[in-house]
């Protein structure tokens, strides 16, 4: 490389909005791929980046601390010159090359990248800014969270997805009474079979956890803290807090302002590249088109943000490395790991391992067009692992020795690699 092209490399300056798993990763694949110029990351939560996924598990039931959530220690930025920056972004000038933050500052950049994460979807209804009324997305929500359970005897948690159920979980540990109000006819009824939410609905109501399903909350009420939760029925449930996890929606509207392409978020190819060749998105802010399902993807999970960094780091230090890495996801509820591998939505036939109706150990196998395309699996790490290796090398096995349990999995994956 010359000195003129070196200087110029070493000039350059990659500006990373938002300080998420995607952000804490693409700043790091960077450096490991040599990008020479300036790194800043800009956050309006104003702290580096952290974990999220123990906001509703370890964290909320008070086994771990805030700074254990940290996914790089101050020090790491500090050595790789990677520049923190308090402040929101509120525009981008693509043309020019700059980004305005809310305080009238400018930024320039040479490339950008988007990893502007989602935000919570609200409840529209009356009494929704009554004390006791928490969100959980933030590691401030959650601290908001354990500041009022020493006052909280019931907790009313308002939909019935992983982050209703991985809460409730939480609490319960902690003696509170928990009810689970949700909108749809069973829970988990988006990404699981009938099956799989059958025995999460029987897991939580052993542990004590009253769950109602096919029910709409329609009003908060209290004095100046919330006492009770009504719903669409008439019914009405007493609540010292409640907490509402109803999913979340991207945060797109920058790009979509700067003449991005957005649809369920920030529009991104293989290379997580925007039409803009100097901008890439990453995380759940980004949709992607992903050729294991032959569909466009937005997945919120970790691991997908952090393929994606990876990928839109290699981009911008002019590297072409497609995404293709294989979609998995996981949910922790008491003694219960779940490992989700592929994606299910649209399966017509499932294949249970194990059983749902007792105990808490099986796999869920789903099959699109007689094609293995997810599996779930409960406490079976084994099968995870056999469903990973089938998926990425998209083999499909005999759904019915697949079945029987007393086939070991070792005795599966030798049939499929003869």
């Amino acid at each position: 490389m010359s000195n003129s092209t070196s200087n110029s490399a070493q000039n350059q300056v990659c500006v990373i909005v938002g300080a998420s798993h995607a952000a804490a990763q693409l700043a790091t694949s960077l450096r490991q791929k040599g990008w020479a110029g300036a790194i800043r990351m800009i956050s309006d939560e104003g702290r580096l980046p952290y974990q999220r996924p123990p906001l509703s598990k370890a964290f909320l039931a008070g086994e771990t601390d805030a700074d254990s959530l940290a996914i790089r220690p101050p020090a790491f930025y500090a050595k790789h010159q990677i520049e923190c920056i308090s402040g929101k972004v509120t525009a981008i000038n693509r043309r020019e090359k700059t980004l305005t933050l809310a305080d009238g500052s400018e930024q320039r950049y040479d490339k950008l990248a988007l990893c502007t994460g989602t935000r919570v979807i609200r409840l529209p209804i009356q009494g929704k800014e009554l004390a006791g009324v928490h969100d959980l997305r933030s590691l401030a929500d959650v601290q908001g969270i354990r500041r009022d359970l020493p006052r909280t005897h019931r907790a009313v948690i308002i939909g019935g997805g992983y982050i209703g159920l991985e809460t409730a979980a939480s609490l319960r540990k902690q003696g509170i009474e928990v009810v689970v109000l949700e909108r749809a006819e069973r829970v988990l009824q988006r990404v699981t079979a009938p099956e799989v939410s059958a025995f999460y609905q029987r897991i939580h109501e052993e542990a004590g956890v009253v769950i109602h399903t096919d029910i709409a909350a329609t009003a908060f009420e209290g004095e100046e803290r919330v006492e009770r939760v009504v719903c669409a029925d008439g019914t009405s449930y007493p609540a010292d807090m409640v907490i509402v996890g109803i999913g979340v929606t991207p945060n797109s509207e920058l790009a979509e302002a700067a003449g991005l392409e957005t649809n369920n978020g920030i529009v991104v190819d293989e290379y997580c590249q925007t039409q803009d060749r100097d901008i890439v998105a990453a995380g759940d802010c980004a949709n992607q088109w992903d050729p294991h399902s032959g569909q466009w993807r937005r997945l919120e999970s970790v691991p997908n943000a952090m393929e994606q960094a990876k990928t839109a780091a290699a981009t911008l230090c002019g590297e072409r490395s497609a995404q293709t890495s294989l979609p998995w996801f996981w949910s922790d509820q008491y003694d219960l790991k779940l490992q989700i591998a592929g994606l299910s939505q649209g399966y017509d036939q499932i294949v249970i391992r194990g059983t749902t109706d007792s105990g808490r150990s099986f796999a869920t196998f789903y099959f699109r067009e007689r094609q293995l395309i997810a599996a779930d699996c409960v406490n079976r790490p084994s099968e995870f692992m056999l469903a990973k290796k089938l998926l990425s090398q998209k083999q499909t096995p005999d759904p019915t020795r697949l079945a029987d349990d007393t086939i070991t999995v070792r005795e599966l994956m030798a049939e499929m690699a003869d």
